[in-house]
């Protein structure tokens, strides 16, 4: 052709040397210069232009497109780099995206009694041990397979060598009626606190009844998940067995021991106009339970029993109602509340507990707590309407600290937020004495940047009306615990 020097590309498709094809499309009346500069034919259309006039126009839209080329370059570097694959699927219908977090405590026990000593250790003159270690060590995958059904898979290593699984389920999208329903081991749907992923929760450690009724939340069983449209409303109602068995693979008895569970929750007010920073919340929830107190030979363990540690990490749970021997069914009713005002959140939850015995009077059980927090920085606590959970909280500024190479130090300080949380449980009813627990706890959390934070908690607590050990049937504790954490 004359005017213009082109190749074949490996593809098949010809392209000229230096400019890349998209230039033709863009450049306007310049890109035509080679019937200028070659041909000898001007454009009957065009003014005439001289020869270094039109070596400008080319020199000016080349220089245009070679900027249009870096800012694109840079946004497909940034999109490639959010988008990299590090794993690859079995096949070609499935995705997988690989998750984990990693939880680094310290503890210590400052302030101690004889009552909380024997309530640790059976020994009311040895003490509480502080401690430091991995609280979660997490990894696992999860993703599609084919066009409605997922999957997901996450093992705990903080055990060591006693590894456990956490979430374990396949399950299917778009579903009629049902939404989404999973099959596998999944959050049992009562206690916000417990709902919260633990990358997001205020505190280190969850409430007395929250963990109390609810030990490690998680049961295998069948669960059916939705939201409106308005995402105003959402539900989760299922049934599971009421066994933990994470560390164990399987459930083996003649008795069952099932349960039926649900919560409805509604997002009855949520600011748009400013993202969320305003909302408020409300939910309730319940279950009907069937454990084995029979106490027969061969049958698994009964499950009628409810304990936590004192909202900080001990080796022993100082409430403890013991098996409950007897126990034919109980109910559990929770109600919850969170108010949203920008930097300031507040949140409440209590619950109901009420246990019937095949030969012996019906027990109660009850507990809640209530909290304060504040960003010292303006943020606010995101919040997912179509979960109605927390959602992950993304400073204004993210956390860095480096040197700017010229004498000074250029410095981000992340996000700054203050919490106070009031919690109290009874355990204790007529022949149980599981133990009355109520605590203060102060909390200060950095946020790093939205995967990564620290957190500081201080504590106050007591616990009175306890079954007697070594003689003591109460006693006082204060405690501080560290967390240095991440997830990806």
């Amino acid at each position: 052709m004359a005017g213009t020097t082109r190749a074949q590309s490996p593809d098949g498709d010809w392209v000229s040397y230096g400019l890349p094809p998209v230039i033709d499309q863009q450049v306007g009346p310049a890109a035509h210069y080679s019937n200028f500069l070659f041909d000898g034919e001007d454009d009957p259309g065009e003014p005439e232009l001289t020869l270094e006039e039109r070596v400008k126009a080319i020199e000016g839209n080349y220089e245009d497109l070679a900027e249009d080329y870096e800012s694109l370059s840079e946004k497909y570097d940034e999109l490639k780099a959010k988008g990299k694959i590090t794993a690859y699927s079995g096949h070609s219908d499935a995705t997988m995206k690989v998750n984990g977090r990693i939880h680094a405590d310290l503890w210590g026990f400052p302030g101690d009694s004889p009552g909380t000593n024997a309530f640790e250790t059976g020994n009311p003159a040895i003490t509480p041990q502080d401690r430091m270690g991995f609280r979660r060590l997490r990894f696992g995958v999860k993703g599609d397979i084919w066009q409605n059904m997922l999957y997901k898979i996450e093992m705990e290593f903080a055990g060591g060598n006693d590894s456990e699984f956490r979430d374990a389920y396949l399950g299917w999208n778009d579903l009629p009626f049902l939404r989404t329903l999973l099959i596998g081991n999944q959050k049992r749907p009562y206690g916000l606190d417990h709902l919260n992923s633990s990358r997001y929760n205020v505190f280190l450690e969850r409430p007395f009844v929250i963990e109390g009724f609810n030990q490690d939340a998680r049961r295998f069983g069948v669960c059916s998940y939705g939201f409106s449209e308005d995402e105003a409303w959402n539900w989760r109602f299922g049934t599971f067995n009421q066994r933990l068995i994470q560390d164990e693979g399987n459930y083996a008895s003649d008795h069952w021991q099932m349960e039926v569970a649900g919560r409805l929750a509604n997002t009855w007010w949520y600011d748009e106009s400013s993202d969320g920073r305003g909302y408020g919340h409300w939910a309730v929830s319940g279950t009907y339970a069937d454990p084995d107190g029979s106490g027969l030979p061969g049958r698994a363990t009964n499950e009628a029993r409810f304990r936590h540690r004192p909202e900080a990490r001990t080796a022993s749970r100082w409430l403890d109602t013991g098996a409950i021997a007897g126990a034919d069914d109980y109910e559990l009713l929770g109600l919850e509340n969170v108010w949203n005002f920008g930097a300031l959140q507040i949140v409440g939850e209590y619950q109901n507990l009420w246990l019937q015995r095949r030969a012996d009077t019906d027990l109660h059980f009850h507990g809640g707590y209530v909290y304060f927090a504040y960003f010292l920085t303006g943020e606010h606590m995101p919040w997912d309407r179509e979960s109605g959970t927390l959602d992950r909280i993304k400073p204004f500024e993210n956390f860095f600290l480096v040197d700017t190479c010229c004498d000074g130090v250029a410095a981000g300080w992340g996000a700054w937020q203050i919490a106070y949380r009031w919690s109290y449980a009874d355990f204790t009813d007529q022949d149980i004495l599981g133990g009355v627990g109520e605590s203060h706890t102060l909390g200060l959390n950095w946020y790093w940047n939205p995967y990564a934070r620290m957190q500081l908690n201080c504590g106050y607590g007591e616990i009175d009306e306890h079954a007697p050990v070594a003689g003591f049937t109460s006693g006082h504790y204060t405690y501080v615990g560290t967390r240095f954490m991440v997830d990806f």
